[in-house]
């Protein structure tokens, strides 16, 4: 049983798995989880099938939802084949069954009044920032969207930002599309170009990092959304905590998967994570390995 706001768990039917570049963009039903979903919550998905010795659910964030239509709620999420269970959901066609919970985690939170945004997204990690831009857009937002990967086939949802975006500045560390680097290159030109009033961000832990110190060198608040490995998705296994600093000035071990994955950049310990740092609220004496 759950509240209506909170997560569900249904058995979802895909309705397709299909190649976009070096990723797999998944859709499939999963009533109940569509209509409570916010910009930056994320789906837990069983794999292996019902005999499969691949225990712990896998946690993809969600790319979008549609909560109408002839299936009803539908969900998207796009991945990479990383191991055994991002390999067996990529092999699973129309009508397969995948158990789902979800939305689950904190989102994005959005401007009470209209403003000018930016959204930065590296490789996948770009795919909850749709979702977020059509909704800032609905509040009368300005979006702009900076997307980097290390290649072209990484890059993910370039010609969509185009449609809904008044800028997109795609960089790759081979050049092989957009401008030769990383998004932190042209990151700082766009803020000033858009007169930008806040940034969101979703990637890797390293492009979370430098872009929170752009934007804290603009002076603007920032929203990150992390990639912090989730093993249980609920709170309970700790394998996803990293230092956060709370209202109180106090370093606490936060879950990525509750109190997160949306952060503000400017609270994460950005170069802690991955260790309890020793001034950590219950830390041991002289700090230690987060896990």
């Amino acid at each position: 049983m759950s509240d209506e706001h909170g997560p569900v768990q249904v058995r979802g039917e895909v309705l397709s798995v299909r190649r976009v570049g070096g990723y797999h963009h998944m859709a499939l039903t999963a009533p109940g989880v569509a209509e409570r979903t916010r910009p930056g919550q994320f789906v837990a998905l069983a794999v292996g099938g019902p005999d499969t010795g691949l225990v712990l659910r896998r946690a993809f964030s969600i790319h979008r939802v549609s909560s109408r239509g002839v299936y009803g709620g539908t969900v998207e999420i796009v991945f990479a084949v990383a191991g055994a269970g991002t390999a067996w959901l990529a092999a699973q066609g129309a009508h397969a069954i995948v158990d789902v919970v979800g939305p689950l985690g904190k989102g994005f939170s959005l401007p009470r009044e209209p403003g000018t945004a930016t959204l930065v997204g590296g490789g996948y990690g770009s795919a909850p920032l749709f979702t977020l831009a059509e909704q800032l857009r609905e509040r009368g937002c300005r979006v702009d969207f900076v997307l980097g990967a290390a290649a072209a086939d990484r890059v993910f949802g370039a010609l969509d930002a185009k449609r809904m975006a008044s800028t997109v500045a795609v960089t790759t560390e081979d050049g092989s599309t957009g401008t030769r680097g990383i998004v932190t290159d042209v990151l700082s030109d766009v803020l000033d170009r858009s007169r930008s009033d806040v940034v969101y961000a979703c990637g890797p832990m390293g492009m979370l990092r430098a872009v929170s110190a752009v934007a804290a060198h603009h002076g603007l608040p920032v929203q990150c959304a992390v990639e912090e490995s989730m093993a249980c998705g609920v709170g309970v296994c700790m394998t996803c905590v990293l230092p956060v600093v709370g209202d109180d000035g106090v370093t606490r071990m936060a879950r990525s998967c509750v109190e997160g994955p949306v952060f503000r950049g400017d609270r994460v310990r950005w170069d802690d994570v991955g260790s309890i740092p020793a001034d950590t609220y219950g830390a041991p004496a002289g700090g230690g390995a987060a896990r």
